[in-house]
This record gives structure tokens, sequence and C-alpha cells, in this order.
């Protein structure tokens, strides 16, 4: 049975693939722009990293120790493709994605995620263990197909208040409703579950979404350019 995060990964390589469907401002002028195709590719390289590297089965849990960052919005989207449950609240979990190699618990894999955009590998050492997303995550294929067929009554996200929502709600229950087409700005300062909520409800009505880090200087020039409507 496919699942709403399948169906929406679907409709971003599909229907206006060239268009910008996720944009990044963050620190030092940077600025990501991924198009429905090249956001599927992502995807689909980090769900293959998942299931063909760690093993990950439908309805294990990833808990997502990461801010609101482009590569963030990722790892969320590869889990639900997956069939996983993102953990935002810091429970217990077999997996744990962070950008903090620091980060102590027991789990069955921890990857390291260099948050830059044009990092190739972890800057510095890594702890034994750990595994290096950047250096990682290229060497898998740009097309995901499931080894198990994930289930939508299982539990897509367990928010930051413990609040738990399915898979087949995950676009009428979790994301946040947006008008049709919308270009939405998006903040990073709101963190991962307002971004992931807000980011799927623009997808899902057709729209794109504008991420900004709380360091950028949103000006006029720089939203009219992004066809932002005030802020």
């Amino acid at each position: 049975m496919s699942i709403p995060a399948i169906e929406l990964m679907t409709t971003l390589r599909s229907g206006h693939s060239t268009s910008p469907r996720l944009t990044w401002y963050g620190p030092d002028s940077e600025r990501v722009e991924l198009s429905g195709r090249v956001l599927d590719n992502w995807v689909a390289k980090t769900s293959n990293l998942l299931q063909d590297e760690l093993d990950a089965e439908p309805g294990m849990r990833v808990n997502l120790d990461l801010p609101a960052h482009w590569k963030s919005v990722i790892w969320a989207l590869a889990a639900w493709q997956v069939g996983m449950e993102t953990v935002l609240d810091g429970g217990e979990a077999n997996y744990l994605v962070t950008d903090r190699p620091d980060s102590t618990g027991t789990y069955d894999a921890v990857v390291a995620v260099a948050l830059p955009a044009l990092a190739m590998r972890w800057p510095g050492e890594l702890p034994g263990g750990f595994i290096d997303y950047a250096s990682e995550v290229r060497s898998h294929g740009d097309v995901f197909m499931a080894h198990t067929d994930p289930s939508a009554s299982g539990c897509a996200v367990r928010g930051s208040d413990g609040r738990r929502h399915l898979h087949e709600g995950l676009l009428t229950g979790f994301a946040a409703p947006h008008e049709e087409g919308v270009r939405l700005l998006v903040a990073a300062a709101d963190g991962l579950e307002a971004a992931l909520s807000n980011s799927l409800g623009a997808w899902h009505s057709g729209g794109s979404v504008l991420l900004a880090h709380p360091d950028v200087d949103l000006t006029d020039k720089l939203l009219a350019a992004e066809r932002i409507r005030g802020k």
C-alpha cells in the first residue's frame, strides 16, 4: 500500500520537476535550490542509505537531532518514504541522525550530518562507529525501491510534545494547510517540527518553500526575488 510520503515524492519528481521546490538560505551567503527532481534524488539516496546500509525497515524509529535545515527535511522525507517514525522529542529510537557527534545514547547506528552545503565529508574526526552522511550518501542510487511495503497505519511522526501522527494522516493531520501554489517563507528559528509541517503543507498544495536560517537578513529585495509576499 502506498503512503502519502511516497505519493508526495512521486508528485514532486513528476509534476513541474524542474521548478524550485525547496530553497535554503543559510549563513555566509549560502543558497541551495532544489527542484522537485533534485529533491527526490536526495531523498531516494538517503532512503537507500537507510534501507541498504543501515538495514532500516518500516516501523523503526529515527531520532532527528537536527536544526531546521534543508538536509533535515531530506532526512525526514527519506524516513517517511521507508515507512519509519521520525522522533522529534528526543525519545527512544533505533537510529540517531545528528549534527552533534558528541550526542549520547544507545542506537543501532549514528549518522553525523555536516550542514554546510558543499561539505563532502565531516570536518575533522568522528567518534568510532559514526557514519559520515556527506561522504556516504552520494554512493547510493537515485531511485528508491522499498524492500518491504510500509504501513499507512504506522506512526510517521512523534512530535516535540510527544504527540504521534500516523503515515496515513501525514498530509491531512500533521501538515499545515496552505493556499494552492503558495511560495512559502519558513523560518528555521521556529524549529524542525514547524519546518516539516509547513513544508509538507506547501508541497501538498502544489507550492514551494523558502527555508531561511535565523542569521539571514530577509531584505525586501531578497523576498521580491524569491517571490515571497510579505514576511
